[in-house]
């Protein structure tokens, strides 16, 4: 097994040059490590070598030299069948891994906090990163969200007061077989990318890997919001019983949980200690709205906790919290219209959780469309009055919620969001927003989810000066 000590002179193979490709490729030869990187994408590998990236191609490599296959989260490794290179690489008996488990190995003496879960993760894991940063600990974040773990690593070892907090995919969990994460956080589960783990037990159990190679110093934070993550929150106490593991902390955003950390009537109470002590008042919070993000601070607060961090410390690093980009993003009001972009609700619960936390909604919707269908938004379409369908997914969302919601068939973000905006002025309700929140991912019309929710932005930002040049006529 490839680490710190025996980098130097190890060929390793690196598959997939995105953006964390072209780091762990840099960041490896740094190290002394002999790396053979490629990518099917002949674009990606052009810029890969503009980067500074030798080219090495893989499907003519002798495997049998190759000491291990560094894999993108993105290629299959399991289902719905290995990658080719990931069949060349098991034949050969190399190890595959990620960049993220390279990391756990170079910085063994760091702390290490994983944060997974359908949704919420990366709000979770910038508001833990936020916390830390006026704590005792040097604190990097990044993972899944932000930069890529081996771009964190600048040589320069933060050593046993390192704090490294990473945003975990159930592809970048399949790909750290051996990391042990210090306090590993579970959000929810709820139906997303099935067909790369064979269905619903398997994402379940990808998810679940990430308390896998914890021991009796680690924390194990588990959300009972949904009823997947409940599940693995009683198997890991069962275990607990038989056997002494990790300490185990259950966290909620609507119900109590004795010995846990929960919001309740809009309070987050603490009961690790058996003493429901109030910690703070969650209905002040702006950016971070809804019974949704107060599971996400009860994690993190929970997390910073376990860390030691003064509790006044952690509720005044909470209270400025300065939200995410696409998630929930205030953009701008105009003429009393709040206009929101939560473009990373890219499935129908993520989208939920924003539907519950506005009143008088104008819902801009639509994309491509994933697995399982829109039925889990029924229960949330009461404070919708209208919805504006885009994309690629705008017929199955109408015919699913079309019984519930006037609908427009608006095709565009740019006409979705004047027209939202005309129709909230011309209602008169009090506080309107126009909310987009797709339920879809976003590649039958942009690059990404940024793409979209920046799109949107510009479509607000059009709004304004159009509005402007307008009374300026006048």
């Amino acid at each position: 097994m490839i680490d710190k000590k025996s980098l130097g002179g190890k060929r390793i193979a690196i598959f997939g040059l995105g953006t964390s490709g072209v780091a762990a490729s840099l960041a490896l030869k740094g190290y002394g490590a002999h790396v053979l990187a490629w990518d099917d994408n002949e674009d990606s590998r052009a810029q890969a070598q503009k980067s500074g990236v030798m080219l090495s191609d893989l499907y003519s490599s002798n495997w049998e030299t190759i000491d291990a296959l560094v894999l993108a989260p993105g290629v299959p490794l399991h289902h719905p069948e290995p990658h080719p290179i990931v069949k060349r690489a098991q034949t050969a008996g190399c190890e595959v891994i990620g960049d993220i488990e390279i990391l756990g190995r170079i910085e063994e003496s760091s702390t290490f906090i994983g944060i997974t879960g359908t949704n919420g993760k990366s709000t979770t894991t910038a508001l833990i990163g936020h916390i830390l940063q006026s704590s005792k600990y040097r604190v990097e974040t990044g993972g899944n969200l932000g930069r890529p773990a081996l771009a964190m690593d600048s040589l320069d070892s933060l050593g046993k007061e390192g704090c490294y907090v990473l945003e975990m995919s159930s592809y970048q969990i399949d790909l750290t077989p051996t990391l042990n994460f210090d306090v590993a956080i579970l959000l929810n589960i709820t139906p997303d990318h099935l067909e790369r783990h064979g269905g619903m037990d398997g994402y379940c159990a990808a998810k679940a890997a990430i308390f896998g190679n914890q021991n009796e110093r680690c924390t194990a934070i588990v959300g009972i919001d949904s009823e997947p993550s409940y599940a693995i929150l009683k198997s890991l106490q069962d275990q607990a019983q038989s056997r002494e593991i990790q300490r185990i902390i259950p966290i909620s955003g609507s119900i109590s949980v004795p010995g846990g950390i929960y919001a309740q009537d809009g309070m987050l109470i603490d009961d690790t200690e058996s003493k429901q002590s109030s910690v703070m008042d969650l209905r002040t919070l702006q950016t971070l709205r809804g019974e949704h993000n107060w599971q996400n601070v009860a994690a993190a607060y929970a997390c910073a906790h376990v860390l030691d961090v003064d509790r006044d410390q952690i509720v005044e690093r909470i209270k400025y919290y300065p939200g995410l980009v696409h998630r929930q993003e205030v953009v701008e009001i105009i003429d009393g219209v709040l206009f929101v972009n939560d473009s990373k609700a890219t499935n129908p619960d993520a989208t939920a959780r924003a539907l519950a936390s506005y009143d008088n909604i104008y819902w801009i919707a639509g994309g491509q469309p994933k697995e399982g269908g829109f039925d889990p938004l029924l229960p949330y379409l009461d404070n919708v009055h209208h919805a504006y369908l885009i994309g690629d997914g705008a017929k199955q969302l109408h015919d699913t919620i079309g019984p519930r919601v006037p609908c427009t068939l608006s095709g565009t973000i740019d006409s979705a969001t004047a027209v939202a905006y005309r129709q909230a002025m011309a209602d008169g309700d009090v506080d309107p927003v126009v909310l987009l929140s797709p339920a879809c991912a976003s590649f039958d019309q942009f690059k990404n989810f940024e793409e979209r929710g920046n799109h949107f932005k510009n479509s607000v930002s059009a709004l304004h000066s159009e509005n402007y040049e307008n009374r300026s006529a006048s």
